[in-house]
């Protein structure tokens, strides 16, 4: 079969491969579609990812597909069922597994990263991480399930209550995703700011309240005359400037996300006495636990519209270009299709 094999910094190579074989408890799953997600442009680069990633591994994540094969014992999908997969397996046996908090796994799998993942023509994951979605879903809308499945987690611990003012930086995929999603929990004012004039006008396609050019608005000016209050900051574009930004600009007992993800050797400044004098509380979000099934119902239903958000579906042949061109990420979501 062929697949996009990562071997190390910048390297990766369309390979040819043997078609895995399915085993008890097992799905072969036929990739479709997979996206590319910044955490794929993290190990492209070299650096840590989610989890840890020893190449050569076949990369990709955030896959859909039709079931191809099931092993003995598999009940819950058939050969030919459209299906999501959750990449990220955990033990359920460790400390975290028992405790409520499997996202922090001990012995954690993750499809794409340790293990063979979706950049593939076939991918085989245990039957648990196999999720059946209705065939009205357009596979290009369930390969977005995995991405949305973590902003689902981390909408959930800004803790919006319903009327609360939000300040979203950054509206590329995840931007766009985290604000249909604090319109769904009945956000308030919602205020984006991005410098793209594209993504701005999809801001406003799903619903902002206002959008903000920071490069040529005062953004903070802006937060004052349309919100008494700002509530709730998430973080999308992982840079350090963005990130102290959102610190800076939170309101008084507001909840700050960190959502974007910096390198991992970046650092930001902060001052304590201003966490201090606002109250703040400043959050991250790690993966997706118990939130896929959730993000297929939000995309089933359209209450998470992926229209705007898919940029360009570039073949597996041509993959090496999406990681050397800059411009495909700051487009929006690359789907691979396989």
């Amino acid at each position: 079969m062929k697949a996009a094999v990562f071997f190390g910094k910048h390297d990766l190579r369309v390979t040819e491969t043997d078609i895995p074989p399915v085993k008890e408890k097992q799905v072969r799953v036929r990739v479709k579609y997979c996206g590319v997600c910044g955490t794929d442009y993290h190990i492209y680069n070299g650096d840590a990812g989610a989890a840890e990633v020893t190449p050569p591994v076949i990369i990709g994540h955030e896959f859909s597909g039709i079931v191809d094969a099931v092993g003995p014992g598999v009940k819950s999908v058939k050969v030919g069922d459209k299906v999501a997969v959750d990449p990220n397996d955990m033990c359920g046996e460790c400390y975290f597994c028992r405790n409520g908090q499997a996202h922090f796994c001990r012995n954690f799998k993750g499809y794409g990263t340790t293990d063979n993942g979706g950049f593939a023509e076939y991918v085989v994951v245990p039957e648990k991480q196999v999720y059946k979605v209705p065939d009205s879903m357009p596979l290009q809308t369930v390969a977005l399930a995995e991405t949305v499945s973590c902003c689902v987690h981390g909408i959930d611990l800004c803790n919006l209550k319903p009327g609360q003012n939000v300040l979203i930086i950054g509206c590329g995929p995840i931007g766009a995703l985290m604000l249909q999603l604090a319109k769904s929990a009945g956000a308030g004012r919602i205020i984006v700011s991005e410098i793209v004039k594209e993504k701005r006008e999809l801001a406003l396609k799903y619903g902002a309240d206002v959008v903000v050019d920071p490069v040529n608005e005062d953004l903070a000016a802006v937060l004052k005359e349309n919100a008494e209050n700002v509530d709730c900051v998430i973080e999308c574009a992982g840079t350090v400037y963005t990130a102290e930004q959102a610190i800076n600009l939170a309101g008084k007992g507001a909840v700050v996300m960190l959502f974007g993800l910096t390198s991992p050797g970046d650092f930001i400044k902060i001052r304590p006495y201003d966490i201090f004098q606002k109250e703040i509380t400043i959050r991250s979000s790690f993966i997706n636990p118990y939130t896929f099934n959730r993000a297929i119902n939000l995309l089933a239903t359209g209450r998470v519209r992926t229209d705007g958000i898919i940029s360009d579906i570039i073949p597996i042949d041509e993959i090496s270009r999406v990681f050397e061109d800059p411009s495909y990420r700051l487009r929006g979501k690359v789907l691979i299709s396989i």
